[in-house]
């Protein structure tokens, strides 16, 4: 298999960082784990510094992780680093990478002495959940510039198949409200709808890349998925992480109004599992869609704690965990996905891909619903989103039906606090009265 560097956006905010903070600060980049963080950062030490040292606590031995023990003598430390490493530093031109740092709390304790000695820049990778597991009895630095690294949006999967071209038009096709025509529409579904099958996971990007086969894609992703279930396991011992987490995709499928709990874990009382779903956010694997009780600005101020849904950071593995009920996952299923002819109700898909698509752009996820007149059902707005000092509510379809009973009742309701209303869904650009219908693909441009 070839080893691909692939382009991340981040790297421009970490050469802001380098630029701008001039090694007053580390950079601590979190995220799950297999999103590209250690090769994301060498990367950017190999082109952006004369030298580095890559340590991976994970790997290392245990006397260099006995070095950052004693931090009496920085000189001592640094010259015994170099040598270990076979690597020579530069003062300012040089970066010390602390690759997994988790797994050695008092080298992040140590960042502070390291950073004031402003000799060489830093920057630590890890994630979040593993962190704050193993920083009990430390000090926390706060000479830290934070970065968030999500799976490869799909700008940057474009970019891995060769595409420079395509999310850059699209993004003016939106301002410009273009429409594309329904056969372009239907190529550019396609084309999205691929992105939704491998997903943004570096190692099931470059599967595809090597292989051209989807099933081999798939193996991939299982195999990232069992990780993330062991590390839910190593946080959880009793299994009910792993049980929550195993059941995103069929409670997204029940279209219930939240997540129900207790129909994954029986006896489930929700106060008590406050600290474990605080630890399943942070693990960033999986992303929490909260319930507004009020609709307005100040999203966050409105928040049901104990009403909310839970997707997936990436819906690549959203759609092998949805299909995990084999070993393999064959060709003939991802290829009727791909061309939008399994007969299976996909809307809980799209939800995902449209949840993974806002979060990475740097929104939080709310939704709302409501009783209907009638009592019997609800009406649910899949997301919402603050903008200024009014929100746009957004429905989600899986196909082209173009009904948006939810939308119109809400925003009759909520008129007053109306910027734009959405619905996405697979069929080209239209206008419904007021109700702007967008491709699917065009969530990354809200």
């Amino acid at each position: 298999m070839e080893d691909r560097v692939f382009k991340r956006k981040l790297y421009d905010k970490m050469l802001q960082w380098k630029n701008e903070r001039a090694g007053s600060t580390a950079l601590l980049i979190k995220g799950a784990r297999r999103v590209g963080k250690s090769t994301l950062a060498e990367e950017f030490a190999k082109r952006e510094y004369e030298s580095y040292i890559l340590i991976d606590f994970t790997e290392t031995l245990a006397e260099v992780k006995e070095l950052f023990g004693d931090l009496s003598n920085l000189d001592t430390l640094l010259f015994q680093l170099q040598f270990h490493f076979h690597k020579r530093l530069i003062p300012r031109k040089s970066v010390i990478i602390f690759d997994e740092v988790q797994a050695c709390p008092l080298a992040r304790q140590a960042i502070k002495r390291l950073v004031k000695d402003g000799r060489y820049d830093y920057i630590e990778t890890g994630s979040l959940i593993s962190i704050k597991k193993n920083i009990k009895d430390i000090r926390i630095p706060s000479e830290e510039t934070r970065l968030t690294l999500y799976p490869m949006d799909y700008e940057e999967f474009r970019w891995a198949l060769g595409d420079e071209v395509t999310v850059a038009m699209l993004r003016d096709a939106f301002e410009a409200k273009h429409s594309f025509g329904d056969a372009l529409t239907r190529k550019l579904l396609r084309d999205f709808r691929l992105y939704m099958l491998v997903g943004g996971m570096p190692q099931a990007v470059n599967a595809y890349l090597d292989s051209n086969n989807l099933s081999v894609v798939d193996a991939v992703k299982r195999e990232i998925i069992e990780l993330y279930a062991d590390d839910f396991r190593k946080i959880d011992p009793t299994g009910r992480a792993t049980r929550m987490f195993y059941a995103i995709p069929g409670q997204l499928n029940r279209n219930a109004s939240r997540y129900q709990l207790s129909s994954v874990i029986e006896q489930a009382k929700q106060d008590r599992m406050d600290e474990l779903l605080q630890d399943m956010e942070d693990s960033q694997v999986v992303l929490f869609s909260h319930h507004a009780n009020d609709p307005h600005v100040g999203l966050p101020l409105h928040v049901d704690s104990d009403k909310y849904k839970l997707f997936l950071n990436d819906t690549g593995l959203f759609i092998t965990l949805a299909f995990r009920d084999k070993e393999v996952t064959e060709n003939v299923i991802y290829q009727k996905l791909l061309s939008d002819k399994l007969s299976a109700d996909l809307g809980y898909v799209y939800e995902n891909i449209v949840a993974q698509m806002l979060k990475t752009a740097g929104n939080e996820l709310f939704y709302h619903t409501w009783p209907t007149e009638s009592g019997k059902h609800n009406y649910e707005i899949d997301f919402l989103l603050s903008r200024g000092s009014k929100i746009c509510p957004i429905g989600v379809k899986s196909s082209g039906y173009k009904s948006h009973v939810s939308l119109d009742a809400f925003c009759a309701k909520y008129s007053d606090r109306i910027l734009h209303r959405y619905l996405l869904y697979t069929k080209d650009l239209r206008r419904d009265g007021e109700v702007q219908m967008i491709p699917v693909f065009f969530a990354m441009c809200l």
